[in-house]
């Protein structure tokens, strides 16, 4: 029985990581030590954003940045009033990664590459003296009177407090239903939706902005959507995608959309502004360039799926054409068929529910001395260094309660 560690962190990913570096900055004296079931640690890490890491979001104010994460909006509150998104920008630059701000506010190190923060967590464990131990895959945990009692396929430990930072780990939410906690089933989140579909068939690569919803759902977003060879991606299509994880799921990923390409001109608006167009561009062929913010590809495709041929001119349009082409601009239904994983960025929905968690210590409210960091619990946010964020502040907060 290995009883060399006063804590034992299950995990060797961002959360984990974080977590053993700031329990052994403010305590020095704690050994400490990781346990990874890969052979590798930080791989989601090197994979994120591209593999550029994006380490947060340039959002600064609690209150606002709570609002991007479709579970946990309520628990975090408290959490980022103590350590935020300027904290982790400090925190970085404290370790040696400068962080930069990209226009649409994810952040990443100025190195655009996510090796620095790898190199900043492995150069932090070595310096503090965190035993970091690889091909430990943890086959059961239990309670020992005060003790945590973890048994790896290779390895038993015993130890005082037991930090699980396992992100989307069926076996470890096993467990911790043994132990009588209870988890929330997970499902996936941030996905792109598979749409077949002759509009945007050759389309692939077109970005614009659009606002989405859901037929028969109160679900809607707004932002750039992309086109892609299998159906709908970017932005607006991964914010619907991850609040609406739940629904989505129990409707099997089949169901309706409706896209305005015009973002937020309305039917009647649109219709108004095609017939002052027919006026004013009366000779000129329709389908050849779009009037609006819309890619002319988009458009002609648009133009030719309102029954317009495409050497019409403006002022041969009928009443019945314009309907038509208004109807396609402002409120194009599409048929989704499937999901599709967003990139290596696997985010589920799901996992320790949110009242068995103390979030002023982020520690169980069933056993003394268990705390989680990260994704095991039931808390995911939307694209763009939301996810990481938790992680840090969950660690951050963890650290200093133990």
């Amino acid at each position: 029985m290995n009883q060399n560690f006063d804590i034992i962190i299950v995990g060797g990913g961002a959360a984990g990581f974080f977590t053993a570096i700031n329990i052994v900055e403010k305590n020095p004296k704690l050994k400490v030590a990781i346990l990874e079931r890969g052979a590798e640690v930080l791989q989601k890490v090197r994979i994120s954003g591209g593999g550029r890491c994006n380490v947060t979001h340039a959002c600064f104010e609690p209150n606002e940045l709570v609002k991007f994460y479709p579970r946990g909006e309520k628990e975090l509150r408290g959490p980022f009033h103590q350590f935020c998104s300027g904290d982790t920008i400090e925190w970085f630059e404290k370790h040696g990664v400068e962080l930069k701000i990209e226009e649409d506010g994810r952040m990443f190190p100025v190195s655009n590459s996510s090796q620095t923060i790898i190199d900043c967590f492995l150069k932090a464990t070595q310096k503090l003296g965190i035993s970091v131990l690889t091909g430990q895959a943890v086959q059961s945990i239990f309670k020992k009177e005060n003790h945590w009692k973890i048994e790896t396929q290779n390895e038993n430990y015993l130890v005082g407090k037991l930090i699980l930072a396992t992100g989307s780990n069926p076996k470890i939410w096993e467990m911790l239903q043994q132990q009588g906690h209870a988890v929330v089933n997970p499902v996936p989140s941030l996905f792109t939706f598979n749409i077949k579909d002759a509009r945007i068939a050759a389309l692939p690569g077109v970005a614009t902005p659009v606002s989405v919803k859901v037929k028969d759902t109160k679900l809607t977003s707004n932002g750039p959507l992309l086109i892609t060879h299998w159906g709908m991606s970017g932005p607006a299509i991964l914010k619907l995608s991850a609040w609406g994880a739940r629904i989505l799921h129990d409707k099997n990923y089949q169901f309706t959309i409706f896209v305005n390409w015009l973002n937020d001109v309305d039917t009647e608006e649109a219709e108004q502004l095609l017939k002052d167009l027919k006026q004013e561009h009366a000779k000129k062929t329709v389908a050849k360039k779009s009037p609006f913010e819309v890619n002319n590809r988009l458009w002609e495709s648009l133009v030719l799926a309102s029954n317009i041929p495409l050497e019409t001119k403006w002022a041969d349009l009928s009443k019945t054409q314009i309907q038509n082409l208004a109807n396609q601009l402002t409120n194009s239904v599409f048929q989704v068929n499937g999901k599709s994983t967003f990139k290596e960025e696997f985010v589920t929905a799901g996992g320790i529910d949110l009242k068995e968690i103390n979030f002023k210590t982020m520690e169980s409210k069933l056993h003394k001395n268990l705390y989680f960091a990260g994704e095991i619990v039931n808390i995911d946010a939307i694209t763009g260094g939301f996810n990481f964020q938790n992680a840090w502040t969950s660690g951050f907060i963890l650290a200093n309660a133990i």
